[in-house]
């Protein structure tokens, strides 16, 4: 008997299964050949993607070979091509090898294209910081002293992740200039922050010393 009720059940069920698949046979044929379509195209684009790499990857060793080979502007130019059309990593990667090419032989160039780093909006935030405080560092000795407060001291505030780099810049963008009232105030920012590393700590003591004595007098 309990096998008679077994059979019954499992004719139940297979019944149950044809009416399914017959009312919803396209549906689940469907949702299979999208399933199948999906794989293959995630396989598809992940096999781009890594050909894509590869490339700009080769690309990218290549300009480095010029720059080692102390072909400057060729090598800011292969960057350049490797930035424009390469994955975002090897993208960032070449905009501030081109940026280190053009800077061995001319920092006002160097610098420039480092702001053109920070300007990028497709550039991750953390490397725009990056980039925009290297220019800084090429332009300190160069930009007039004022302009160059000017244009950084938003980046000496306490919020600024490097702020105690840009202080000891503009430091001595003052000291350029004469003013060493300016330029302590900013070494004593930098040396009283507890943030600020070591050795950038200890410059900014020894600075103070030299900056709070006023100039040398002369005879």
């Amino acid at each position: 008997m309990a096998d008679f009720f077994r059979e019954v059940d499992e004719d139940v069920r297979r019944d149950q299964l044809l009416d399914i698949w017959k009312r919803y046979q396209n549906w689940i044929i469907g949702a299979a050949v999208l399933v199948v379509l999906g794989t293959g195209g995630w396989r598809f684009y992940d096999y781009e993607r890594l050909k894509s790499a590869e490339a700009a990857g080769g690309r990218y060793a290549a300009a480095e070979q010029l720059l080692s080979a102390g072909k400057n502007s060729e090598a800011a130019a292969a960057f350049a091509a490797v930035a424009a059309d390469a994955p975002a990593g090897y993208a960032t990667l070449a905009q501030f090898a081109r940026a280190d090419a053009l800077a061995a032989q001319d920092p006002k160039a160097g610098a420039a294209a480092y702001d053109e780093v920070a300007a990028n909006g497709a550039v991750d935030p953390a490397y725009q910081e990056v980039a925009r405080l290297r220019g800084a560092y090429l332009r300190v000795d160069s930009d007039e002293p004022k302009a160059f407060e000017q244009h950084y001291a938003a980046y000496a505030g306490p919020d600024s992740p490097y702020r105690n780099a840009y202080r000891e810049l503009l430091a001595l963008a003052d000291t350029r200039r004469g003013d060493f009232a300016s330029a302590a105030h900013w070494f004593e920012l930098a040396a009283a922050d507890p943030s600020s590393p070591p050795a950038l700590r200890a410059r900014a003591d020894a600075f103070l010393t030299i900056v709070q004595a006023g100039p040398v007098p002369t005879k």
